[in-house]
């Protein structure tokens, strides 16, 4: 399974042969345009190149500064690589792409490297931004953030039954010895209030899963990922994405369930339906084999889709 390094942090892609199967479809080499909505360190950019035919294009997104500089060092004249996020797909011409994927979440570059500030585990700044150069660090948003923000946000991104400790916590640090500017500082903090915890998981696993999501507004993003990518699509363009977490999946799920199936206007109920947008193909998740090889894998989700006809 191919690793990929940067600034000394390892990356190993999961479901790598998966999702560019998935996104190729059965008629490689492929030709037209594919998107790597999210390059990350570029593992499945790189296998897409190996696969595409050589009129063929890549387009890929990625908001992370160190995630760009990695994609321009790749020197095939097929690859482009756009420092955007994924909501900037819908940029693209409507209908004008054979395949796009998207692997969520965070990569291991990003977790492993303290200065991110997105490990629990390792101490560095509470940053947390996908994109360190625009936007509010963790940091300075719960330096103001009222606690039942914090609580909310807790909950609702981290499915956390101990929010309002948390919060609470949060709160109280924050009027005794002033805001919270490290990560060692929060886990510490959390694993005070949170009583109780699933064997083997951290006591901050769901808080920094939470702020994360949040700061970055992953999940919103991402459904104006999967929207854009209806406009972009072509007839039989294959869309797989990859989820490590159910909030994702979820949403993944309900989209390619809402738009494989005809939708009735209750209030014509003559009408013609307006047909299906996509077909609903593949649920993958990791063997067993790369679970033991790469423990990061094992929540991960593909699902895969199929552009339908577009109507005359």
């Amino acid at each position: 399974m191919p690793s990929f390094s940067s600034a000394g942090f390892r990356h190993t892609t999961v479901l790598l042969h998966e999702g560019v199967d998935a996104v190729l479809g059965d008629a490689p080499p492929a030709d037209g345009t594919f998107v790597d909505a999210t390059f990350g360190r570029g593992g499945h950019s790189r296998l897409l190149l190996e696969r595409l035919a050589p009129g063929a294009r890549l387009v890929a997104f990625d908001k992370d500064p160190e995630a760009v500089a990695q994609a321009r060092e790749i020197a095939d004249p097929r690859f482009s690589i756009r420092h955007q996020g994924f909501t900037h797909l819908g940029e693209l011409p409507p209908g004008s792409v054979a395949g796009v994927l998207m692997d969520l979440g965070v990569s291991s570059p990003q977790i492993d490297n303290p200065a991110r500030g997105f490990s629990f585990r390792l101490d560095g700044p509470l940053d947390m931004r996908m994109d360190p150069t625009r936007g509010q660090s963790v940091a300075d948003w719960l330096a103001t953030a009222e606690p039942q923000q914090i609580a909310e946000v807790i909950r609702d991104y981290g499915e956390e039954r101990f929010a309002v400790p948390i919060a609470k916590a949060i709160a109280a640090r924050r009027q005794e010895r002033g805001a919270i500017s490290t990560t060692a500082e929060l886990a510490e903090l959390v694993a005070g209030a949170v009583k109780t915890r699933e064997p083997g998981q951290n006591p901050a696993t769901r808080t920094f899963q939470a702020l994360r999501i949040f700061i970055n507004a992953e999940l919103e993003e991402l459904q104006q990922a999967l929207s854009a990518s209806l406009s972009v699509l072509a007839p039989g363009g294959r869309l797989a994405v990859i989820s490590f977490h159910s909030l994702e999946d979820r949403i993944v799920k309900q989209f390619i369930a809402e738009h494989s199936k005809e939708v009735y206007d209750r209030r014509a109920p003559f009408a013609a339906p307006k047909p299906m947008r996509l077909r609903a193909l593949e649920r993958i998740k990791p063997s067993a084999d790369e679970v033991a090889a790469n423990p990061r894998a094992r929540s991960a989700i593909l699902r895969v889709a199929e552009r339908t006809e577009v109507p005359a």
